[in-house]
Order: C-alpha cells, then sequence, then structure tokens
C-alpha cells in the first residue's frame, strides 16, 4: 500500500491518475451528450430520460459527487504536472520555439480552465437554475420534467447558444489533445502508435463537438422547437 501511494505521487503515478480521470470524464460528456441528443427525438423521449435520471433519487447526487471527485482529480494531476515541469527546467529557452508542439497542446491549460468555467456555468443554468430563472421554471412547470422546452428556451437566446458552441469548441480542442496524448500517459506511445493516436484523439474532439454544437444551433436555426 506505501509502496503504491509513493507511486502516485511520482510523476509517472500523477499521470496515470490525469490519464485515467480524463479517460472516466471522456465517457461521461459522451454519454451526457447521446443523453441529450434526444432532443431530435421530441419532448417526450427526453422528457422521459431526464425523468429516469430524476427517480434516481439520492444515487443521481452520489453520482454527481462521484463526478466532481473525478474532476478535481484530474485538475489537480494537471496543475501538478505543470508545477514539476517548471521545476525541471526553472530557465526558461531563451528563444522558445514551439515547431513540435500542436496548437492544442500548448493551450492545454487554457482550454482546460475555460471547460472548467463552462461546467460550472451549465450547472449553474440548467441544474440549479441560477443563471436563467424562465428556462428553469419551464422544466418544473406542471407534473414531471419538461428539459425539452428548457433547452429550446434556453438556446433560443442567440448569446447563450454562442456561448455554448464556442464553449463546446475549446472542450473539443482539449479532448482531442487529452485522447491523442493518453497513449504517451500511459506509456504506450511509440513510432507506430503515435499516428494512430493523433487520429483517434482528433476523432473524439470531433464528435464531441459536432455533437453538442449540432443542439443549440439546430435550435437557433429553428429546425427543433421553432413552433
Amino acid at each position: 500500500m506505501i509502496r503504491l501511494c509513493d507511486g502516485l505521487k511520482s510523476s509517472i503515478g500523477t499521470k496515470f491518475l490525469m490519464a485515467a480521470s480524463g479517460v472516466l470524464l471522456l465517457g461521461f460528456v459522451l454519454a451526457h451528450m447521446l443523453g441529450n441528443l434526444q432532443l431530435f427525438l421530441g419532448a417526450e423521449a427526453l422528457d422521459g430520460y431526464a425523468q429516469k435520471l430524476q427517480d434516481m433519487g439520492p444515487l443521481l447526487w452520489v453520482a454527481r459527487a462521484g463526478l466532481l471527485g473525478l474532476l478535481l482529480l484530474h485538475v489537480f494531476s494537471a496543475l501538478k504536472l505543470t508545477r514539476q515541469n517548471r521545476a525541471a527546467r526553472p530557465v526558461p529557452y531563451a528563444m522558445h520555439r514551439p515547431f513540435q508542439a500542436s496548437y492544442a497542446s500548448r493551450t492545454m491549460v487554457m482550454t482546460g480552465v475555460i471547460a472548467l468555467a463552462f461546467i460550472g456555468y451549465h450547472l449553474l443554468h440548467f441544474t440549479f437554475g441560477a443563471v436563467d430563472s424562465d428556462s428553469y421554471a419551464l422544466a418544473h412547470a406542471g407534473s414531471g420534467l419538461h428539459v425539452h422546452a428548457m433547452m429550446v428556451h434556453a438556446f433560443q437566446q442567440p448569446l447563450v447558444a454562442i456561448a455554448y458552441m464556442l464553449a463546446n469548441a475549446l472542450l473539443a480542442l482539449h479532448i482531442a489533445h487529452g485522447v491523442g496524448s493518453l497513449f504517451q500517459s500511459l506509456g504506450l506511445n511509440s513510432a507506430r502508435t503515435r499516428g494512430c493516436a493523433t487520429c483517434l484523439g482528433k476523432g473524439v474532439g470531433a464528435l464531441v463537438f459536432i455533437g453538442n454544437v449540432s443542439m443549440p444551433l439546430a435550435v437557433l436555426a429553428g429546425w427543433v422547437g421553432g413552433n
């Protein structure tokens, strides 16, 4: 047990924790996206899905607490690795030319911070109703949940829809690099896997971007909830 704890505190252990928490968080992002894409199936499908989640009762809050723990672990691991990298090279390069580093890798911390802020805004918006009380009231009007009406009302506001699309673009960029560097974090990076890892990262990032952006875009364009 002591060896395990010491190993997790090391640079390699921290990379493993960041990779493992990242994979689990990505699984949630994909599952959450698939659930919300039922917006295109109509109010009955999406509202029924939301009601099933609500019927989980305390288990839903346990799941949310677990996700929050994973998120904090992911952020903590990333910050720790950043400090370790800076400590390993206290004197910066005289001339820094990041030719080998992609834009996604150079902005990983920035996109991560923005994604974290977006998650907080998203929870305040749809889960707690602190941002848009009108949309939240629609969701809880009468009996049952009306998540379809809430999402349509929210995304019919251009600034809200555009903000969600921009935030998801940065989230997709973060995921693309995160998935692409997963092999390296787990010690599986090689000349044979590097190209596949990069393509996989870009593919997953594009999937998340297209899926999440399609919803506010469809509502804003009047394709969903136009009446």
